[in-house]
């Protein structure tokens, strides 16, 4: 019934609700003097597919394309009498760069004037964002990989992978979009992976933190995924397999193509491995991950006005827990994490007129992660199932005119969970639990966002967003959000400043029955689950100088509710909770190179934060003790740092490498007066690839070649403690063909 009354309110608000899943790209074309000019032939063009949209000036020299996807293109305008210009420009979701031409008059000796790239930063936006698209994913070490976060990790300063699970800017909480429609996801650290396959990206748009009013609440990180889509190719498919040390192998067949209106792409994959979550002391022990999945999208151009886009995955993981052989508790542990997800999202794109665009999306996903713990493991055995179900959608309409870029919409979903939960007390000390929990609830968010050009120096972004949440308790919140960025003439440096408020709903969690009985006997609690709200205050500039491009920030956030979780007794359920409070504080610096001699480009990340927590346990499994001052949060780490880049060497070939330092995460077993954290870590990956003429290219990767093993964290998560994953060495093939 929730879902009927999501749909119907979203139909509603339909005809009065620019697209969270496109850009607006803009422009005038103007003479020497300085005078417009008509009838300039204008082609925007993707710079990794075919993709491509054509139009004239009007009188007043002015174009404007609406429906322009997330990416880097190339614009470029010709005349008759005037030499041709190109301008390149990255798109990002809900922007709407403006491009000046002045054309010089047409020579005996045409030319086409080429500019510098823009860098991929919106002038008139409060929020840092980084884009990766899936060249760097292709040749980034590693991180094409089904399982790989390394596009993220490697790219996006504050963010790690530790205890099996992605932390960005000291918290959990992140929110996956595909074309700018939410996957959503309530649950805590549920999942390991991405939500969809690297090789199946274009490109993906990170965001941290000022998040326009239209992004949600997920306050550490946003990936915007733009997927593959076909336009990149005519009737061509792509074949790649891999195979290295660890029996592993990571496979996936691919193909798409396109006409004038319509295009599709799909892909199915495969993988495997004896290395896969992080173990817990250096030998590698019942540790294998196997999984499969498919993939695909199809958009089709039904009239100049009207564009209807589907995107569908699905996937199926499975994760032995690795254990350490010198602990006989776990000796002979076979436990296993097996994770299903599937999504589908149906856009339609009705563009009005110019500066008017209306995206409707309904969405549904369905995610299960069922822990199967073996029936004799001592001393107690686990079998956690829980699956959920969302189905909702979002409605959005962007208006992009003059000095106003304003978005205002409705994004809801009604939720199913279905938890059961068995513990076999091999011990003796409990009778045995079975427990089956199905519970519902909702989500309905209205948002607006502004941003108003005051003088092409001055931009003011302006939002607000009011969610109402029912499931265990009813939440209401408001959440306002103010932003400026200041561009310096001539300097073209560009200050940015944000303050705001984020609310992010709690997962539908509850104990009663026998499991009640269980934590009661463990003097243990259950405390109903609020959700996290969030302070965020932000500062940052962004320098660019002969193509090089400098990014520096800091930033505070205080969380109330902060969400993280906890087991129960000894086994390996883990019950999202909720601590009084968090304060997490760093800045971070970004520099990107432009191309080096036409054959390197090289990036750096690096952050330095401080995540603490602060008071006692004030929802789910809590034991009552009394609150604490502030303490460092399990993931707390001061500095990381990756260097590394990509330089194209003779013969088609290329090497690409990265450098990642940690200075190391908080010690859960510090001794008083010792050092609070454990020791840093470095490890060093190197990707070597060829192409043989179109069709056929290799490449070797090896992760962390030194072959660095320590400690990386002892917070008790799947299997214990963790340590740095061994060296990884594979080849892969690549081999693309017509059909």
């Amino acid at each position: 019934m929730r879902v009927f009354r999501l749909s119907v309110l979203l139909l509603c608000l339909a005809p009065f609700l620019h697209a969270g899943i496109l850009g607006v790209v803009r422009g005038i074309v103007h003479d020497p003097q300085h005078r417009p000019i008509a009838g300039v032939s204008v082609v925007l063009k993707a710079r990794n597919s075919a993709y491509q949209q054509k139009m004239q000036t009007g009188q007043d020299g002015e174009f404007r394309f609406d429906v322009v996807p997330v990416g880097a293109y190339s614009v470029t305008v010709s005349q008759a009498s005037f030499q041709t210009a190109t301008q390149v420009v990255t798109v990002l979701a809900g922007s709407a760069p403006v491009l000046h031409f002045e054309l010089k008059l047409a020579s005996v000796s045409q030319s086409v004037q080429v500019s510098e790239e823009v860098n991929p930063v919106v002038p008139e936006s409060a929020t840092p964002v980084a884009v990766v698209d899936r060249k760097q994913i292709a040749e980034t070490p590693g991180a094409d990989r089904s399982n790989s976060l390394a596009m993220i990790t490697d790219y996006v300063p504050g963010a790690y992978y530790t205890h099996d699970q992605l932390h960005v800017r000291g918290g959990h909480q992140v929110s996956w979009l595909v074309d700018g429609i939410p996957i959503p996801n309530t649950n805590i650290a549920s999942n390991v992976g991405p939500q969809i396959d690297p090789k199946d990206i274009d490109y993906v748009e990170v965001q941290r933190g000022s998040y326009a009013a239209d992004y949600g609440d997920r306050t550490y990180g946003v990936f915007n995924v733009v997927p593959r889509t076909g336009f990149e190719r005519d009737h061509l498919a792509e074949l790649v397999v891999s195979a290295g040390n660890f029996f592993q192998t990571n496979d996936q067949i691919n193909f798409g193509s396109h006409t004038e209106r319509f295009a599709y792409y799909a892909s199915v994959n495969g993988n495997r491995s004896d290395l896969g979550l992080q173990t817990p002391v250096s030998a590698v022990v019942h540790d294998r991950d196997n999984g499969f999945g498919g993939f695909g999208t199809l958009i089709f151009n039904a009239d100049p006005q009207d564009q209807l886009r589907l995107v569908a995955s699905v996937r199926r993981d499975f994760y032995q827990i690795p254990y350490d052989l010198g602990d006989p508790t776990s000796n002979g542990l076979r436990d296993a994490d097996i994770e299903n997800d599937a999504f589908v999202d149906f856009s339609w794109v009705r563009n009005f007129k110019p500066g008017m665009l209306l995206t409707i999306s309904p969405f549904y996903h369905h995610n299960r992660a069922h822990y199967d713990g073996n029936p004799n493991d001592l001393p107690i055995s686990t079998n956690d199932d829980h699956a959920s179900g969302y189905a909702g959608g979002q409605a959005t309409l962007g208006i992009v005119t003059g000095k106003h870029n304003a978005r205002i919409g409705f994004y809801g979903f009604g939720q199913r969970d279905n938890q059961l939960l068995g513990l076999i007390f091999n011990d003796l000390s409990n009778p045995n639990i079975q427990d089956l929990e199905k519970i519902s609830g909702s989500l309905e968010a209205l948002f607006a966002e502004e941003q108003y050009t005051i003088a092409p120096w001055l931009a003011l972004n302006g939002g607000v967003r009011q969610t109402h949440f029912s499931g265990n308790l009813v939440e209401n919140n408001t959440s306002p959000r103010v932003g400026a960025a200041l561009r310096i003439p001539k300097l073209h440096w560009t200050f940015r400043g944000f303050y705001g408020h984020f609310y992010q709903a709690p997962p539908l969690v509850t104990a009663s029955g026998p499991l009640l009985q269980f934590v009661t006997g463990q003097n243990l609690g259950f405390i109903p689950l609020h959700g996290e709200r969030d302070e965020e205050s932000q500062f940052g500039v962004t320098i660019p100088w002969k193509g090089w491009t400098l990014d520096a920030d800091t930033f505070r956030t205080r969380a109330t509710n902060y969400f993280d979780h906890n087991s129960v007794g000894n086994s390996n359920v883990f019950f999202p909770l909720t601590i009084d409070g968090a304060l997490i504080r760093g800045w971070e610096l970004t520099l990107h190179s432009p191309r080096i001699a036409h054959r390197a480009q090289l990036y750096l990340t690096y952050s330095n934060q401080i995540a603490q927590g602060r008071g006692g346990i004030n929802g789910g499994l809590t034991d009552f003790s009394p609150p604490s001052d502030f303490f460092l949060l399990d993931h707390d780490q001061r500095n990381t740092l990756h260097l590394g880049g990509t330089v194209n060497l003779p013969w088609r070939s290329y090497a690409s490498t990265d450098v990642y330092y940690g200075s190391g995460f908080t010690d859960g077993n510090a001794l008083p007066g010792g050092p609070d954290h454990l020791p840093g870590h470095t490890t060093f990956d190197l990707s070597l690839g060829k192409s043989f003429g179109e069709s056929i290219s290799i490449s070797v990767s090896g992760l962390n070649v030194a072959n660095r093993r320590l400690l990386l964290d002892n917070s008790l998560t799947f299997g214990g403690t963790h340590f740095l994953s061994p060296r990884e060495i594979y080849l892969q093939i690549r081999y693309r063909f017509h059909y």
